[in-house]
């Protein structure tokens, strides 16, 4: 009997050693980023609380503000002290899991023509997709006008997963937008699993779109003569992609990106090109195993930074500011799982560093004031504006 038990202990052993060694975090060109010393320099205040899960916040005037709360609510402040004012005519908005109301952009002119971007879920649970809208914005009215959807993804899914999403201009005229892939595995789209969307030419999920103010596909689009491809399509085969910037001098675009239980990515975006996902990644299932024994292959760009343990990356800065003169060039990515924001030291398109501004609460948007300080925004119930400035 003792052979027996003995037997089968050893039996389970080897099954454990076996699964432990085929979940291993594969190996690849890209050094997984663990922990990262601590930037020096900076405090931290708290400037508005009491926000229901705030997704967004972008700024009109050096003063005023909007912040999107995910459960469908566009809040304008006048400043940092007053109490917001509800903005109404916002569309019909599907909450539900990661969906509901996302980022919120201003054009360009804003001044001159009051407009506003909105990324927002639409649909239902049985047919959802991300869309954009755009509208007026009226202040003394506490509302927006003529309000209209300009884009909307395809094809649409039955999940709430996975929604992206991020605008960032390029031009005075022209955005890039975030599109999540659709779900995890086993979530289909079609009769396909979402994630293969990623490298599929005629669905936006799982991609980088490149738009105009109108919604349509913009001039320079790397398939825009392809009859097998979405117009749209900028860069293809991203996961959820939660936070894009975008540096106007250079014109390089940024993105930080989802991965499944690590394997979070920092990319650099260029024109036309296969970021991999699902067919190269260091991520691995919720339920430990592997993916793919794959991490790159040729005609796949290689990330900069894998974050593993993950960051649960959302909310993307590339510093402009005099506020940290130190600090300008390089890119700040707030984490979800992470509870921080790490400050990406960057030489060119190279990243040479990482530090960590512990925040000790999910982090879900970073953004640069109008004052050069760094705003972050807290994915909670009870969400907060935290201000990072000079210690």
């Amino acid at each position: 009997m003792n052979e027996y038990r003995n037997s089968i202990a050893l039996t389970f052993t080897i099954i454990f050693i076996l699964f432990i060694y085929g979940c291993a975090m594969p190996e690849g060109p890209i050094p997984l980023s663990g922990d990262a010393p601590e930037a020096e320099g900076w405090k931290t205040e708290t400037v508005i609380e009491n926000l229901e899960q705030p997704w967004s916040i972008t700024w009109l005037t050096d003063s005023t503000f909007l912040i999107t709360e995910r459960n469908g609510n566009l809040l304008y402040f006048e400043d940092y002290q007053a109490e917001p004012m509800q903005i109404s005519g916002l569309p019909e908005i599907y909450v539900d899991g990661q969906g509901g109301l996302m980022d919120v952009s201003v054009h360009p002119a804003y001044l001159e023509n009051r407009r506003v971007f909105l990324t927002y879920a639409s649909g239902d649970k049985d047919s959802n997709r991300t869309a954009v809208v755009r509208a007026v914005l009226n202040v003394e009215e506490q509302r927006l006008e003529n309000t209209e959807e300009i884009f909307r993804v395809t094809p649409n899914k039955d999940s709430n997963q996975h929604f992206g999403s991020r605008i960032v201009w390029t031009s005075d005229s022209t955005f890039a937008l975030s599109v999540g892939d659709g779900g995890n595995r086993p979530v289909k789209t079609g009769d396909v699993l979402s994630r293969e969307h990623a490298q599929m030419f005629d669905s936006h999920l799982g991609k980088i779109l490149h738009l105009t103010q109108n919604g349509e596909p913009a001039e320079e689009n790397p398939f825009l003569d392809d009859p097998d491809a979405m117009p749209e399509i900028w860069s293809y085969g991203h996961r959820n992609i939660q936070g894009l910037a975008y540096d106007d001098e250079s014109g390089t675009l940024w993105a930080n990106e989802h991965g499944s239980r690590g394997g979070d990515e920092l990319n650099l975006i260029k024109s036309g090109e296969n970021y991999g996902w699902p067919e190269v990644t260091y991520s691995r299932e919720y339920w430990y195993t592997k993916i793919t024994s794959e991490t790159s292959k040729p005609g796949m760009v290689d990330p900069k930074v894998v974050w593993t343990p993950a960051q649960a990356p959302s909310g993307l800065l590339f510093y402009t500011g005099d506020a940290f003169p130190e600090w300008q060039g390089d890119l700040f990515s707030g984490g979800l799982q992470g509870e921080q924001v790490r400050r990406i030291i960057l030489d060119g398109e190279s990243v040479i560093g990482e530090e960590k501004i512990p925040i000790g609460r999910r982090v879900r948007d970073v953004k640069q004031g109008p004052d050069g300080f760094i705003y972050v925004l807290t994915a909670h119930d009870d969400g907060e504006l935290i201000r990072i400035l000079p210690e």
